[in-house]
């Protein structure tokens, strides 16, 4: 007998992605799965209810009918209270939990006795790349930030040479050097731009060269876990401060993007750095939505402190919902495959560490 799998329309405000493509629903059909999805979820991501008709999947009328006959849900955000009474118990749900942000929908659906896996808890080990969400979803963030900054400033990017003069490129500093802040440092120097950047992590020294930037070299070294800055002590925090004071007062453009898993994200940016900043310059701070790297960060808003721009954007990648669904939605297909056998039954395997890891509820145990 087939696994029923099942994804409704995302109704977290601004939230345009879509849990699975067509593309990724024929290869789940054709491995055996039954796919029903609500009508209407992928619009906002401008796949309609057609193609997923024509790639095999069954289109229902509601939420509820479709998260009801699913033995499976994939979502992008976590689960409403009412999408979770609508699910049966011992079902699996995949997505995006932010258990710490939900604690109480947590509760609610272990008491329900859903399963649930997290795709921001995907441990970052080379078997796990094609399923690492936060990865995908982040070169989406880095992409934009690059674009919103140039949309915002008053200065080119690239150097012009016109009869009216030279124009000097711009200087983009990029703050982290993740995913995220990789795609930045690619898009800024694309654009035209002189880049700059900046990781406590030595290890990416080489990839930030490799795209074109300079590597800001500092004293300061903080390696973390899985490929993470780890936290800094309150020494290195001082230390940091009077390395990166000068270079962001240089800067036309300043794109920050660095966080720890699980904790609020560090400030780097203080107020009287912000200070010494051309008026004019702008920051875009993709942190924004864990609090931000910028001491004057308002999340989802842009503010003017002293002729700079600050702007903490919030879920960047819904922005590009075509494309970040897309690559979502491969990342969830990927996940599928290593938790069912051949479309049929599910195998839930704790010595895999990808599913050991990844998991937040387990036959009603709450595991982090």
């Amino acid at each position: 007998m087939s696994i029923n799998i099942g994804f409704i329309k995302e109704i977290t405000p601004d939230e345009k992605r879509v849990a699975l493509v067509p593309e990724s629903v024929k290869k789940l059909s054709d491995k055996g799965f039954r796919v029903f999805l609500e009508k209407g979820a992928g619009e906002k991501a401008r796949y309609h209810d057609l193609s997923y008709k024509e790639s095999g999947a069954e289109i229902l009328e509601s939420a509820k009918e479709a998260l009801s006959r699913s033995q499976i849900i994939l979502k992008v955000q976590p689960p409403s209270p009412d999408e979770i009474e609508a699910i049966n118990p011992d079902s699996f749900l995949i997505g995006f939990l932010q258990h710490y942000k939900y604690p109480e929908r947590i509760n609610m659906m272990a008491d329900k006795k859903i399963n649930a896996f997290a795709m921001e808890l995907i441990p970052r080990i080379t078997r796990a790349q094609s399923i690492d969400a936060l990865s995908s979803q982040a070169a989406v963030a880095g992409y934009k930030a690059a674009i919103i900054a140039a949309n915002m400033s008053s200065r080119f990017f690239p150097m012009l040479t016109t009869a009216a003069g030279t124009i000097r490129p711009s200087r983009v500093l990029v703050i982290g050097a993740g995913v995220a802040g990789l795609q930045a440092i690619a898009t800024s120097r694309r654009l035209g731009a002189i880049v700059e950047a900046y990781d406590v992590r030595k290890a990416v020294k080489e990839e930030i060269q490799s795209l074109g930037a300079k590597f800001l070299e500092s004293p300061l070294v903080a390696e973390g876990a899985g490929g993470y800055a780890r936290e800094l002590t309150q020494e290195e925090k001082d230390m940091q401060h009077r390395f990166m004071a000068d270079n962001i007062g240089r800067a036309d453009i300043v794109i920050s993007t660095a966080q720890v898993p699980g904790k609020r994200a560090p400030i780097i940016i203080t107020k009287d750095m912000v200070e010494k900043m051309k008026p004019s310059s702008i920051i875009i701070d993709i942190a924004a939505e864990n609090g931000g790297n910028c001491e004057l960060t308002k999340p989802g808003e842009i503010i003017d402190y002293e002729g700079v721009l600050i702007y903490g954007p919030l879920n960047l990648p819904s922005t590009l919902a075509t494309h970040a669904s897309e690559m979502y939605s491969k990342n969830l297909l990927n996940f599928l495959i290593l938790l069912t056998k051949e479309g049929k039954t599910l195998d839930v395997d704790f010595n895999d560490e990808i599913l050991l890891k990844s998991c937040v509820i387990f036959k009603g145990e709450i595991k982090i």
